[in-house]
């Protein structure tokens, strides 16, 4: 088997300009089984683009764009389930919107690298909270470094909330 070639991702805002390409993702099957209506989910993201308390970001591979992610803070949103997590930590969401990338890796490395950017900013914890059935990304997800935490009812219904510690953190006292 060849050596695996490195690749460079880059996480940059999401701009207006960027939700007709989104709409696209949004509507292909790997996609739309796991994040629900399009319509209503370019809504929601759009929305993010000057929020204070959701990040979103498109994925970048070798300077192509390649998906969707955003990061989020459970203690700055009303009514999130997740905001018993210490404070500072983050979630995450995502997706790799091209069909020709899934099942390669991707997801494992991209998740890794923007678990970096964030532990570099300061992020204790990171979590994500799959659908229970989406045993592909939950895969990702414990091959990233996350571990299950338990089952929760989530705002779409059960999932499974995973996390992963940033170790460079110093412990409080």
């Amino acid at each position: 088997m060849p050596p695996e070639v490195p690749h460079d991702y880059a996480f940059r805002p999401l701009t207006g300009k960027d939700m007709k390409l989104l709409a696209r993702w949004l509507a292909e099957p790997h996609v739309a089984a796991w994040w629900g209506d399009k319509a209503s989910e370019l809504e929601g993201i759009g929305s993010h683009i000057d929020s204070i308390s959701v990040e979103p970001f498109i994925i970048e591979l070798d300077g192509r764009p390649i998906g969707y992610i955003q990061s989020y803070d459970p203690h700055l949103e009303d009514e999130n389930p997740y905001q018993g997590q210490p404070s500072g930590t983050l979630g995450i969401d995502q997706f790799i919107g091209e069909p020709d990338l899934i099942g390669k890796g991707h997801g494992t490395r991209l998740i890794g690298a923007f678990l970096e950017m964030l532990f570099e900013e300061g992020a204790p914890r990171v979590i994500v909270d799959p659908d229970p059935a989406n045993a592909a990304a939950i895969r990702a997800y414990e091959k990233a470094g996350f571990r299950p935490i338990g089952r929760r009812a989530g705002e779409h219904g059960e999932v499974l909330l995973m996390a992963i510690d940033n170790d460079d953190m110093e412990e409080e006292p």
